[in-house]
């Protein structure tokens, strides 16, 4: 008797099986995948350029919260909110082409509904 499918496919069907007595697994639901995926919002990332604000923020505290004597901190502080923004774009491009590390549930959901898993169990 050759198994069909793959090698995963043919040990959990071994498992669910009752060829040598009692079923390893007993599944409480179909094992299958949803057509759909919670709808949690994404964690936002780490917040950058904290330490060029404090600096910035202690610089106008000695100096009465004058621009002209704290024109190197705040020249730095804007420096570092271009670059920060730069790097979101880029990432945020890599994630609309399916180069970043994750999807975003409303995405996921799309490509679900538009490739829909097999209903029928292993």
């Amino acid at each position: 008797m050759a198994a069909k499918g793959t090698g995963l496919q043919v040990k959990v069907r071994r498992l669910l099986s009752k060829e040598m007595g009692k079923p390893v697994l007993k599944p409480n639901k179909p094992l299958a995948l949803r057509n759909e995926v919670a709808n949690k919002k994404m964690r936002l990332g780490e917040a950058s350029c904290i330490t060029e604000m404090s600096l910035l923020m202690a610089c106008w505290k000695e100096s009465n919260f004058s621009d002209a004597a704290c024109s190197k901190e705040v020249q730095t502080f804007y420096q570092c909110t271009a670059q920060a923004q730069a790097e979101r774009k880029a990432a945020q491009g890599q994630h609309s082409m399916g180069q970043g590390g994750r999807l975003p549930p409303k995405l996921a959901n799309t490509l679900l509904k538009r490739y829909p898993n097999l209903h029928i169990e292993i």
